[in-house]
């Protein structure tokens, strides 16, 4: 069945090239341009887009001769981070060409203090001690890991260490304990100004439990005590993606799809939409500098082994026709309505090259948030609904890791690291699988699950949705339930290994090396925190 969104979106950046949309500015302005620099601020961040090929020396003079500084430039996808005072940078650097999703917040007034409210937000206490954490075997409560026949798959596999699934998030609180076996600090790093910083403070976190939570359901320990994940033996690395107000950006997930491209990351989770557009249309200013970027990161991350999965977030709507926006830019202290055309898309759950996952309840019915769309969802995977209660009155949201402790959260980002998790299975036993080859073996191995005949969930009489498609690939479910069990059993179960290969070194990493970190195992305390070690 083609993905037709997602055909769309590639045609479309293709059209932006081949219309000289991305063109350099013209030769010779530079010393006029530079007499014309004024700097009333604020200094705003940009992500800019080059023609391919473009050296990074050529890119940076464009900036500065823009009136703007580069932060980052990241060449095999001729993409830069710059900042400037200057609020004529993305018309001097050239049309379609910079954006500023910052820009977006800032008023008359000054800069809106308006945040995003986390689908997962919850008042849990964060990076409290872990001696506070429970070791109560909560195993029992997880009717998520019963659904995708997890228990069994471990009885065959529980994973290869030299898989590492990236968790482009909130950050990983690096002192869980169900979590630290498996958290690779040497691979994890923080995206929040658009360039990778390895510190210890940049990738922990500060403000969410989300990604804490994301972790868990990926890889949490299978010690007997607290939860326990769907790929427990391989790796983790914290690649935070969201800042403190709970947005990110663009620069954010372009950085953490280079960061896994680079640094030998098998599996990426993408537990969002990026903002400030849940929405990107690339036949609009600005956004179609976002729409070809994004392109190019993850288009350049599958190239280089990466397996990437998103959520198609949580607001219910038929992503192949979701008609309106008014939620957009969600960074705004005020929006209007927009319309919505087949240019516009979530993202990155919409490109091509990323396996988009829907969220059922324990009744492996669609939840009632969870957006869908025939040929916008792949595959589907637990992620919970209230309305649907476990037999053994569990609670009806997915019960993982929260810094502290542990929490019980619903949200197409608990369905995602499900499939994070089975994917992880299958790299672990089909070593050396392409991308492809291992979506491939998603799709097929997922369980069918037929469109209901009644989608009422209110008992209104009315339809909240309608599903279309058929038993083996729908709008609903795509191909089907994950599978955890298949994906152990179709392969090769892993070798124990002593310890996985040396990371790459830093010049190997800037190349594209796909070698492996070993995980450290030494524990991160407070005083590494506040230092950002």
């Amino acid at each position: 069945m083609p993905l037709l969104r997602r055909s769309q979106l590639a045609a479309l950046a293709a059209a932006l090239l081949a219309a000289g949309c991305l063109s350099a500015p013209v030769a010779g302005a530079e010393d006029q341009v530079q007499s014309t620099c004024v700097q009333p601020g604020p200094t705003l961040r940009y992500l800019v887009v080059f023609a391919k090929g473009t050296p990074e020396a050529d890119a940076d003079a464009q900036i500065t001769t823009a009136c703007g500084t580069t932060t980052v430039y990241y060449a095999p996808i001729a993409v830069a981070v710059a900042t400037s005072p200057d609020p004529g940078f993305a018309t001097k650097i050239g049309p379609d060409r910079a954006y500023s999703a910052q820009g977006e917040a800032w008023t008359s007034n000054g800069p809106s203090t308006r945040k995003k409210a986390d689908e997962t937000m919850s008042a849990a206490s964060l990076l409290t001690s872990t001696e506070s954490v429970p070791t109560a075997d909560r195993s029992g409560e997880q009717w998520d890991m019963r659904l995708i026949n997890a228990g069994q798959a471990h009885q065959i596999t529980e994973g290869d260490p030299r898989v590492v699934v990236g968790v482009l998030d909130s950050g990983i609180d690096p002192r869980h304990p169900d979590l630290t076996p498996a958290l690779d600090p040497q691979l994890s790093v923080g995206c929040l100004t658009g360039k990778p910083d390895p510190s210890v403070a940049a990738w922990a976190p500060t403000t969410s439990p989300h990604g804490t939570h994301v972790a868990g359901i990926i890889a949490a320990a299978d010690d007997g005590k607290g939860v326990t994940g769907v790929a427990p033996g391989v790796r983790l690395a914290s690649v935070k993606v969201v800042d403190d107000d709970g947005y990110i950006y663009p620069e954010y997930a372009v950085c953490g799809f280079m960061w896994a491209a680079t640094h030998g990351i098998s599996i990426t989770n993408n537990s969002y939409y990026v903002d400030p557009w849940e929405y990107t249309c690339g036949n609009q200013p600005g956004q179609r500098v976002v729409t070809e970027a994004m392109k190019r990161a993850v288009d350049y991350a599958t190239s280089q082994g990466v397996l990437n999965i998103a959520a198609v977030t949580n607001s219910a709507a038929d992503l192949t026709q979701p008609g309106t926006d008014t939620r957009s830019p969600d960074n705004s202290p005020s929006h209007g309505v927009r319309q919505l055309s087949s240019d516009c898309a979530v993202l990155p759950a919409a490109e091509r090259n990323v396996v988009a996952v829907s969220s059922v309840g324990s009744d492996q019915l669609k939840a009632g948030y969870s957006s869908y769309g025939l040929g916008a969802v792949d595959v589907t995977a637990p992620g919970g609904d209230v309305r649907q209660k476990p037999s053994n009155n569990d609670n009806p949201c997915v019960l993982s890791t929260v810094p502290g402790g542990y929490g019980d959260f619903c949200g197409t980002s608990m369905a995602a690291p499900h499939v994070a998790g089975v994917a992880a299975l299958l790299a672990s036993t089909h070593p050396g699988d392409t991308p492809a080859q291992l979506t491939q073996l998603l799709n097929q191995q997922a369980k069918p699950v037929q469109c209901p005949s009644d989608y009422d969930l209110n008992d209104t009489g009315v339809q909240d949705a309608y599903c279309s498609g058929y038993a083996s690939f729908n709008g609903f479910y795509g191909h089907g339930m994950v599978n955890a069990l298949a994906a152990v059993a179709s392969g090769t179960a892993p070798k124990p290994v002593a310890s996985a290969p040396d990371a790459p070194t830093a010049a190997g990493s800037a190349q594209g090396s796909t070698g492996r970190a070993t995980a450290s195992q030494q524990p991160i305390g407070p005083e590494q925190l506040a230092a950002g070690q």
